[in-house]
Protein backbone atom coordinates (compact mmCIF):
# COMPACT_ATOMS: atom_id res chain seq x y z
CA UNK A 1 0.00 0.00 0.00
CA UNK A 2 0.89 3.42 -0.99
CA UNK A 3 1.99 5.85 1.97
CA UNK A 4 0.38 9.13 1.98
CA UNK A 5 0.68 12.21 3.19
CA UNK A 6 -1.68 13.18 6.16
CA UNK A 7 -4.01 16.00 4.50
CA UNK A 8 -3.67 17.77 7.83
CA UNK A 9 0.08 18.05 8.76
CA UNK A 10 0.94 21.45 9.16
CA UNK A 11 2.81 21.86 5.90
CA UNK A 12 -0.26 20.28 4.00
CA UNK A 13 -2.89 23.25 6.26
CA UNK A 14 -0.12 25.72 5.33
CA UNK A 15 -0.89 25.39 1.23
CA UNK A 16 -4.22 24.92 1.99
CA UNK A 17 -5.65 26.44 4.70
CA UNK A 18 -9.32 25.53 3.74
CA UNK A 19 -8.39 21.71 3.28
CA UNK A 20 -10.83 21.45 6.43
CA UNK A 21 -13.93 21.97 3.83
CA UNK A 22 -12.78 18.80 1.76
CA UNK A 23 -14.52 16.36 4.34
CA UNK A 24 -12.69 13.73 5.37
CA UNK A 25 -11.16 10.31 4.90
CA UNK A 26 -12.74 7.27 6.17
CA UNK A 27 -11.86 3.82 5.97
CA UNK A 28 -12.33 2.77 2.60
CA UNK A 29 -13.08 6.04 1.48
CA UNK A 30 -13.77 9.71 2.02
CA UNK A 31 -17.17 11.41 3.51
CA UNK A 32 -18.12 14.88 2.33
CA UNK A 33 -20.98 17.00 4.34
CA UNK A 34 -23.14 19.17 1.90
CA UNK A 35 -25.91 21.58 3.87
CA UNK A 36 -28.60 21.73 1.20
CA UNK A 37 -29.43 25.61 0.48
CA UNK A 38 -32.68 27.34 -1.77
CA UNK A 39 -30.74 26.97 -4.62
CA UNK A 40 -30.72 23.64 -4.59
CA UNK A 41 -34.21 22.67 -4.06
CA UNK A 42 -37.07 22.91 -6.97
CA UNK A 43 -40.43 24.87 -6.70
CA UNK A 44 -41.64 22.41 -3.87
CA UNK A 45 -38.44 22.40 -1.37
CA UNK A 46 -36.91 19.12 -2.24
CA UNK A 47 -33.22 18.79 -3.77
CA UNK A 48 -33.67 19.05 -7.50
CA UNK A 49 -32.37 15.63 -8.90
CA UNK A 50 -29.74 16.83 -11.23
CA UNK A 51 -28.07 18.61 -7.90
CA UNK A 52 -26.94 15.11 -6.55
CA UNK A 53 -24.50 14.90 -9.48
CA UNK A 54 -23.28 18.20 -8.27
CA UNK A 55 -22.73 16.94 -4.91
CA UNK A 56 -20.98 13.59 -6.16
CA UNK A 57 -18.74 15.35 -8.15
CA UNK A 58 -17.72 17.78 -5.63
CA UNK A 59 -16.98 14.15 -3.26
CA UNK A 60 -15.09 12.91 -6.05
CA UNK A 61 -12.57 15.81 -6.76
CA UNK A 62 -12.38 16.72 -2.60
CA UNK A 63 -11.64 12.80 -2.35
CA UNK A 64 -8.47 13.13 -4.80
CA UNK A 65 -7.18 16.50 -2.88
CA UNK A 66 -7.37 13.99 0.52
CA UNK A 67 -5.39 11.08 -1.06
CA UNK A 68 -2.49 13.48 -2.19
CA UNK A 69 -4.09 13.71 -5.95
CA UNK A 70 -3.01 17.70 -7.04
CA UNK A 71 -5.18 18.00 -9.54
CA UNK A 72 -2.97 20.72 -11.88
CA UNK A 73 0.05 18.23 -11.35
CA UNK A 74 -2.05 15.53 -12.59
CA UNK A 75 -3.21 17.50 -15.48
CA UNK A 76 0.43 18.43 -16.19
CA UNK A 77 1.51 14.54 -16.44
CA UNK A 78 -1.72 13.67 -18.20
CA UNK A 79 -0.73 16.42 -20.68
CA UNK A 80 2.86 14.44 -21.14
CA UNK A 81 1.54 10.90 -21.00
CA UNK A 82 -1.10 12.11 -23.46
CA UNK A 83 -1.74 15.04 -25.39
CA UNK A 84 -5.42 16.37 -25.90
CA UNK A 85 -6.62 14.38 -22.51
CA UNK A 86 -10.35 14.31 -20.94
CA UNK A 87 -11.74 12.19 -17.83
CA UNK A 88 -15.11 11.88 -18.82
CA UNK A 89 -18.07 10.05 -17.03
CA UNK A 90 -17.99 7.09 -19.18
CA UNK A 91 -21.22 5.56 -17.47
CA UNK A 92 -23.50 6.43 -14.28
CA UNK A 93 -26.43 4.91 -12.33
CA UNK A 94 -28.47 6.72 -10.15
CA UNK A 95 -31.21 5.40 -7.79
CA UNK A 96 -33.21 7.98 -5.72
CA UNK A 97 -34.95 6.62 -2.59
CA UNK A 98 -35.98 9.37 -0.37
CA UNK A 99 -36.26 13.26 -1.04
CA UNK A 100 -33.73 15.98 0.54
CA UNK A 101 -34.83 19.17 1.37
CA UNK A 102 -33.36 22.49 2.53
CA UNK A 103 -31.47 22.88 5.36
CA UNK A 104 -30.47 19.27 5.42
CA UNK A 105 -27.26 17.98 6.18
CA UNK A 106 -26.29 15.10 3.94
CA UNK A 107 -23.17 13.23 3.63
CA UNK A 108 -21.75 11.90 0.30
CA UNK A 109 -19.75 8.59 0.89
CA UNK A 110 -17.68 7.84 -2.03
CA UNK A 111 -16.11 4.82 -2.39
CA UNK A 112 -13.47 3.18 -4.92
CA UNK A 113 -14.46 -0.05 -6.48
CA UNK A 114 -12.57 -0.68 -9.54
CA UNK A 115 -8.85 0.68 -10.73
CA UNK A 116 -8.89 -0.78 -14.33
CA UNK A 117 -6.67 0.61 -17.33
CA UNK A 118 -8.78 3.26 -18.68
CA UNK A 119 -11.36 3.94 -15.88
CA UNK A 120 -12.28 4.35 -12.35
CA UNK A 121 -15.01 2.67 -10.76
CA UNK A 122 -16.61 4.62 -7.96
CA UNK A 123 -19.79 3.82 -5.27
CA UNK A 124 -21.59 6.59 -4.40
CA UNK A 125 -23.80 7.11 -1.45
CA UNK A 126 -26.10 10.42 -0.23
CA UNK A 127 -26.89 9.93 3.33
CA UNK A 128 -28.45 11.96 5.86
CA UNK A 129 -27.85 10.41 9.27
CA UNK A 130 -28.56 6.79 8.60
CA UNK A 131 -31.17 7.24 5.88
CA UNK A 132 -30.02 6.64 2.50
CA UNK A 133 -31.08 9.46 0.01
CA UNK A 134 -29.71 8.91 -3.44
CA UNK A 135 -27.31 5.69 -4.42
CA UNK A 136 -24.61 5.89 -7.67
CA UNK A 137 -22.08 4.28 -9.30
CA UNK A 138 -19.69 6.08 -11.46
CA UNK A 139 -17.45 4.95 -13.69
CA UNK A 140 -14.68 7.81 -15.34
CA UNK A 141 -12.22 6.93 -18.22
CA UNK A 142 -9.23 8.73 -19.48
CA UNK A 143 -9.51 9.45 -23.00
CA UNK A 144 -6.81 11.37 -25.58
CA UNK A 145 -7.49 12.24 -29.02
CA UNK A 146 -10.35 10.39 -28.61
CA UNK A 147 -10.00 7.07 -27.33
CA UNK A 148 -9.16 5.20 -24.47
CA UNK A 149 -6.00 5.74 -22.67
CA UNK A 150 -4.27 4.30 -19.41
CA UNK A 151 -5.24 6.10 -16.31
CA UNK A 152 -1.74 8.24 -15.35
CA UNK A 153 0.35 6.76 -12.96
CA UNK A 154 0.31 9.80 -10.26
CA UNK A 155 -3.93 8.67 -10.15
CA UNK A 156 -3.85 4.86 -10.68
CA UNK A 157 -1.28 4.66 -7.33
CA UNK A 158 -3.59 6.98 -5.09
CA UNK A 159 -6.73 5.44 -5.93
CA UNK A 160 -4.93 1.74 -5.90
CA UNK A 161 -4.43 2.73 -2.21
CA UNK A 162 -7.38 4.31 -1.61
CA UNK A 163 -9.04 0.97 -2.83
CA UNK A 164 -7.21 -1.43 -1.13
CA UNK A 165 -8.55 0.37 2.16
CA UNK A 166 -11.66 0.48 1.11
CA UNK A 167 -13.47 -2.69 3.37
CA UNK A 168 -14.04 -5.70 1.00
CA UNK A 169 -17.64 -6.21 0.22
Amino acid sequence: MTERPDPFSPDVLKADPFLHLAGRLVPGGHVLPVRVYYEDTDFSGIVYHANYLKFMERARSDHLRLIGVVQGELFGQAQEEAPGFAFVVRSMTLDFQRPARIDDVLEVHTTPVEVAGASITLSQKVMRGGELIVEGKVKVAFVAQGRARRIPDALRQAMKAAQDEAPQV
